[in-house]
């Protein structure tokens, strides 16, 4: 990784954390070793502590005195309550987008699902999750309304910490991406609503069904 430079440090370790989370880094629940990433950035640990108290407001890691740094990790009630929030925002922007998106939206949105068809067969998990999240904000930004969109963007980074074996569920992700993407492009608002509120129904069972098996992802260290 190359070193920051040395205006804004803060700032700027801040960003990198944050692209380090987005891009899987930690998983939820592991630590994180705030000398490691002192030295990676090449900067102290001051603007490094500094970016780790932003992302404590942001609820996406918690300092625990006498542990450490670490990811949160949700539990299934949480992630449920998350998706629960999330269905409503979602199927009102599938909603608003249907009548408001661009070409050059709707086109994204194509190269975007194709590239996820992609990953599912590869079965890349990271990837599958890199563009699910543009997918998802794709729309957010095609809704027109501004307010929706911040509260969308915030619920969706609180969901990163979320832990979940996806692979046996990707096909179904993608159709329901691919149904979204129909609805939108024929302009109908209660399909585009239905396709996304049924997306966000389809995880909450999946989670579901994890939580009553044990299958809850167990954590692990990372610098």
């Amino acid at each position: 990784m190359p070193k920051l430079p040395k205006e804004k440090l803060s700032n700027l370790a801040y960003q990198a954390i944050k692209e380090m989370i987005s891009n899987h880094r930690f998983q939820p629940g592991t630590r994180l070793n705030v000398e490691s990433l002192a030295k990676e950035m090449g900067v102290s640990r001051t603007p490094v502590w500094e970016a780790v108290g932003r992302l404590e407001q942001e609820g996406l890691i918690k300092n625990i005195p006498n542990r450490g740094v670490f990811m949160v990790e949700l539990t299934p009630e949480q992630a449920l309550q998350l998706y629960e929030v999330r269905e409503l925002l979602e199927g009102m922007a599938a909603r608003l987008a249907a009548s408001n998106i661009s070409s050059s939206g709707l086109k994204r949105m194509e190269r975007n699902l194709e590239s996820q068809e992609r990953v599912v067969q590869e079965g890349d998990l990271v990837g599958y999750s890199q563009l699910d999240f543009e997918f998802h904000a794709i729309v957010y930004e095609a809704c027109g309304n501004p307010y929706l969109q911040e509260l969308l963007e915030t619920i969706k980074n609180k969901m990163r910490p979320l832990t979940t074996h996806l692979a046996p569920i990707l096909p179904d992700l993608y159709d329901d991406h691919a149904k979204l993407l129909a609805a939108l492009k024929a302009g109908d608002p209660e399909r585009a609503e239905a396709a996304f509120c049924g997306h966000n129904q389809l995880m909450r069972g999946h989670i579901t069904q994890e939580s009553k098996q044990g299958e809850w992802l167990p954590a692990k260290e990372a610098s």
